[in-house]
Parts: C-alpha cells; structure tokens; sequence
C-alpha cells in the first residue's frame, strides 16, 4: 500500500510535470475509481491549468488555477505515471489527464480499483470532511503528546488512525516504535515525556530516511527493521539472515499481530509491558 513516503514521491513527480499545465481532456478509463461523478469531474478539470501540489498523509492534492484542488487517494494499490501515445499507456491506468502545453498524459494507476479521485473545495475542506489529522511530518512533539497521552489504547493503533496523525501505515508504524525503543503494546498513557520526544523523533527519522530514498527499502540504513520485516522476500529459502536484530546480532525479531496487523518488534530493544 502507498504509504506517505510513496506519495511524496509521486506529489514531486507530478509537481515536476504536470504544474504550469493546463487540462485539455479527461480521460476516464474506469469510473469505479470516481468519487465525484465523471461529469462534475470533467467540468471541474477541464480547461483548468495545475498551479501547485500539496500532500497530507496519504492524499496528495492538485491545486486548480480557480480555487479548487483535485484529490488523489491511492489505495492499495495506486501509483502515477506519464506518457505521450495511447499504446504507450501504463497497464492500470484508470484516469488519465491530458496535459496541453506538453501533450503528456498524467495517469492515474490502480491495479485493483481501491484508490479514489475527487474533486474538493480545498485541501483544508477535505481534511475536515474526512476528519484527518496533522500530517506526520508536521506533527509537533507537543501535539502528539497531547493526542496519545490520555488515552488508553495500545499504541501501535493509535499511531495507524489517519484521524490523530495522518500518514504512518503499518511497517512505518512498527520502524518507527523500533527506533523509538517503545513495544507496540504500550498503553498511549503509559508513555512519559521522554518516550513522547523518541517517538516523535523517531517518526520524523523514518519519513526522512524513506522520502530521501524514493521509498526504496532496499536502500534503508542497515539500522532500520524493516530487513528484518522482508526476510521473506529478501533472503533466500530457509535462511534466517535477517531475522535478527540489528542492533543485537543474536536477538531473533519476533513477529505477532496487534490489532489484527502483522507487527514486528525486537523483543530486547522493546521491552514488553508488564502483564502481557
């Protein structure tokens, strides 16, 4: 799933492209991805000339010449692409904007449909319709601190509800509880200040690294778990070469679900809390 580094990836590549360009046509391949219908959708864009782009979490948001903006949702499976002729069309591609200036068409990909296009009066409009809270990167120690701190749910939850911070998906959830040193099941009121600032820290770590890397995993510091969460993928057949502990070479990570969602954690560097 396209989680916030993806779609800062994908906000720079159309900021690139596609500002300064007017909208010819839409082209609209399958509407199941539609949550505006395609008429309104049609006589909001075209003629209309991209003058910005912005994200919040996992939205990214095309800023129209008269007021409104156009959102992207990804999905599961959402990507962007470009491309000149017809034949040339990505597979997927669902929507696809015709850029005028540049005879470039900006698409919309999704393999499996869950990703959604809108039109909006702002992105501040959409925000508050869809009671999304501050981006991750914006978010302030304070700010988080006063979220999390008087509630008594397990963490990780917490820190996957777009409503308190928007942006953070489930393996940058279980990094950044990693980096932090803070196991997944902790109470959001058992943390202290301390905690509270390596959590924040930690999360701005995260985003950093992965924006710098285009969201290439593969290219992460050997001090992040998320190796340790693809040995499946990444090491060969019955091997345990990633499976342990980058900081602690004999350390096993461990791998159980926590709130119904896969979750990895080193056992040494996160120490469980009493009672479970």
């Amino acid at each position: 799933m396209p989680e916030l580094p993806e779609v800062e990836t994908y906000r720079r590549f159309i900021d690139e492209l596609a500002v300064g360009q007017t909208i010819a046509a839409v082209q609209v391949n399958d509407a199941h991805v539609l949550a505006t219908p395609e008429d309104q959708l049609r006589a909001g864009l075209v003629g209309r000339t991209i003058t910005g782009t912005s994200r919040l979490g996992k939205n990214c948001f095309l800023e129209l010449d008269n007021g409104p903006v156009l959102v992207l949702h990804f999905g599961m499976t959402g990507d962007i692409g470009a491309y000149r002729d017809e034949p040339d069309a990505p597979r997927f591609t669902r929507v696809a904007l015709h850029l005028e200036d540049s005879g470039l068409r900006l698409a919309f990909i999704d393999p499996r449909k869950f990703g959604r296009i809108r039109l909006a009066a702002s992105a501040a409009a959409h925000q508050a319709a869809k009671k999304i809270g501050p981006d991750a990167l914006q978010i302030t120690a304070a700010e988080l601190q006063q979220k999390l701190s008087r509630r008594k749910t397990l963490l990780k939850p917490l820190l996957l509800d777009q409503g308190i911070t928007a942006g953070l998906g489930n393996w940058i959830v279980d990094e950044v509880l990693f980096q932090a040193r803070i196991h997944p099941e902790r109470l959001g009121s058992s943390l202290i200040e301390k905690e509270f600032k390596a959590l924040h820290a930690a999360i701005q770590l995260v985003l950093a690294t992965a924006i710098s890397h285009e969201a290439n995993y593969r290219h992460f510091p050997k001090s992040f778990l998320i190796h340790a969460r693809e040995w499946d993928d990444s090491a060969a057949p019955g091997s345990d070469a990633h499976t342990f502990c980058p900081r602690h070479p004999k350390v096993k990570i461990e791998k159980y679900y926590v709130g119904g969602r896969a979750t990895y954690i080193c056992p040494r560097c996160q120490p469980a809390p009493a009672g479970t």
